[in-house]
């Protein structure tokens, strides 16, 4: 199987994902705009400051990205890992 084939994905193409990211910032831009013209309802006082929901946003993705880097950190296994269960069985 070529390289070509492996990456028949619409996401694998660099164009897509560049899409993909300038939508995804236009809709954060629209919705950190549009927040002084919606009336939010608040639980607590540090949702009332402005922008709160995109910088909450984006820590939580930011908390992720570094929680599952120190998980893959924490479960690595060697590329060989699973070929020597078959080895010393077959």
């Amino acid at each position: 199987m070529d390289k070509e084939t492996l990456r028949s994905h619409w996401l694998d193409r660099p164009e897509n994902v560049k899409t993909l990211w300038r939508g995804f910032l236009a809709v954060l831009a629209l919705t950190v705009i549009a927040e002084p013209f919606v009336h939010l309802h608040p639980h607590f006082a540090v949702e009332a400051l402005f922008g709160f929901h995109a910088w909450y946003g984006f820590a939580a993705c930011a908390a992720m990205i570094v929680g599952a880097k120190a998980l893959g950190l924490l479960l690595k296994r060697p590329d060989s890992y699973y070929g020597k269960a078959e080895d010393e069985h077959g």
